[in-house]
């Protein structure tokens, strides 16, 4: 377990340093229970959540959110299957959002138990898209879009060219059908109601999902104890404002009260929602002041930006993550008119404070 840093310390941890166990589940609300999966990443782990249920007279379980897809994934769900259902089913998978981590399995999930996913429109198609290669994730397309924000050596280059199939390898197929989820869609979960808070930025169209009567909220990534949550701009859609998207999706959950229990995606759960979102609107208004500083010095591009904002050593995984939120600090930014684009003889963007 790693030292809780002092923003970590402002928050309460009602189970303690207490974590599931790989192949076991933890009860965290009446109903509820904890399990994690483990990701070949720096960030090693991911929490997915059982929900007691029934459906069409059936009792059983809801599953969120999936894992990527891998044997040692599979295994681990299947040790669950035998350990922790009592005896019940599966009878439907509910995904927050695209990612390779929440929604790599769902496919397998599906089909193993024949349920239904549940998802939002965007992120299904999006996922659809990304899985089948029609949507670039890495690759050329990727490559010239780094190159445009600066990331122009040969060696980041080279990797990310050869990065063709990075999303498909986690999610090589997707359930052929769904049923959508929409934001304020109220979803009975087990004798309770589950409310979809649609949240933007992060992913195309995330739910979090919101129990008034036990006082929980399945954050997926929107809101995570010890690390803030990715914010980046792709090459799809080059001219986005995702950082602004989030930080207004985050700042609407401050309606929930302020002792519900967060289940976030990665990290331990945790009370002090509304404490936790001020904690991230801050380190981003830091961040803006960071940009500004070295954008008034001399004209930046987002790859000039990563010490500045990250201010450590990057792999290649990292990077391209941190590339993507330095283009993000620096549109919202230039969106807001605090900072003016021009595009360099070198086919470079770079960025100047406004006059």
């Amino acid at each position: 377990m790693k030292a809780m840093n002092a923003l970590e310390m402002q928050l309460t941890y009602p189970l303690g340093e207490a974590l599931p166990e790989l192949g076991t589940t933890l009860e965290v609300a009446p109903g509820v229970r904890w399990l994690r999966m483990l990701l070949p990443f720096q960030l090693d782990h991911i929490n997915l959540w059982l929900l007691r249920d029934r459906i069409d007279g059936r009792d059983g379980w809801t599953i969120v959110d999936c894992g990527i897809t891998n044997d040692a994934t599979r295994a681990a769900w299947e040790t669950i299957f035998a350990n922790e259902l009592q005896g019940l089913p599966v009878l439907r998978v509910i995904v927050t959002h695209m990612h390779p981590d929440h929604i790599g399995l769902a496919h397998w999930l599906t089909e193993r138990w024949n349920v239904r996913l549940w998802c939002s429109a965007t992120d299904y198609n999006v996922a659809r898209l990304a899985s089948s290669g029609i949507a670039a994730i890495g690759g050329e397309a990727t490559a010239r879009f780094m190159a445009s924000h600066g990331l122009t050596d040969e060696e980041s280059q080279t990797k990310i060219k050869a990065r063709t199939n990075y999303y498909k390898s986690m999610v090589p197929d997707l359930p052929h059908a769904y049923r959508r989820l929409l934001g304020g869609d109220m979803l009975a979960i087990g004798g309770h109601d589950w409310t979809c808070h649609a949240g933007y930025g992060h992913a195309p169209e995330h739910m979090s999902l919101h129990c008034e009567q036990l006082g929980v909220l399945i954050s997926g990534d929107m809101v995570l104890p010890r690390i803030s949550t990715n914010v980046s701009v792709h090459e799809g859609e080059p001219e986005a404002n995702p950082l602004m998207l989030y930080l207004d999706s985050i700042k609407r959950m401050k309606a929930l009260p302020e002792d519900t229990l967060v289940l976030p995606s990665h990290g331990r759960p945790f009370r002090g929602l509304h404490t936790r979102v001020d904690q991230l609107v801050a380190h981003h208004d830091e961040r803006f002041a960071d940009v500004l500083a070295a954008c008034a010095e001399a004209p930046q591009h987002a790859a000039d930006l990563l010490m500045v904002l990250f201010r450590r050593k990057l792999d290649l995984h990292q990077t391209t993550f941190a590339m993507g939120e330095s283009i993000a600090h620096l549109h919202a930014l230039w969106l807001a008119g605090q900072l003016t684009r021009r595009l360099d003889a070198d086919g470079i963007y770079r960025f100047t404070t406004a006059a």
